[in-house]
């Protein structure tokens, strides 16, 4: 049953990634997840295309689907980190250093990289949940 309610909660994540979900999404990820870099939104969408999309009215306010995406991947992983913490400065620490089963990548680096990177960081998070990690 609970991954029957999941395949409905995702359906409905990439139902609102398509539609284009608000910059507030943006915005909230980034004050919990980096809250003392200005310029990590940047990271996700370009400074000059969000400043367009903050002066544009309601529908211009949306991300685009790519962008959407890349904000619904790390925010899973910030959250998959957060629950194996406990502790936001831990699950910070976690996605910001260098991880040697990484190849010496920031975990944050290869979510934001691709679709792919952000498997290989939930993987190696869903190993570390449950003690496999070596």
């Amino acid at each position: 049953m609970a991954s029957a309610a999941m395949g409905y909660a995702g359906l409905s994540l990439s139902r609102e990634v398509e539609k284009g979900l608000p910059v507030s999404a943006l915005d909230q990820l980034v004050r919990a997840l980096a809250p003392n870099d200005a310029t990590f939104a940047f990271r996700l969408v370009p400074r000059a295309t969000l400043a367009r999309r903050r002066s544009g009215g309601a529908r211009a306010a949306r991300l685009s689907p790519a962008e959407g995406a890349r904000v619904a991947r790390l925010a899973t992983v910030w959250e998959m980190a957060r629950d194996i913490w406990k502790d936001d400065d831990h699950a910070r620490e976690f996605l910001f250093r260098p991880h040697m089963l990484l190849d010496g990548q920031r975990p944050v680096d290869l979510v934001l990289a691709n679709e792919f990177g952000g498997r290989l960081v939930e993987e190696l998070l869903g190993r570390l949940q449950y003690g496999t990690a070596i």
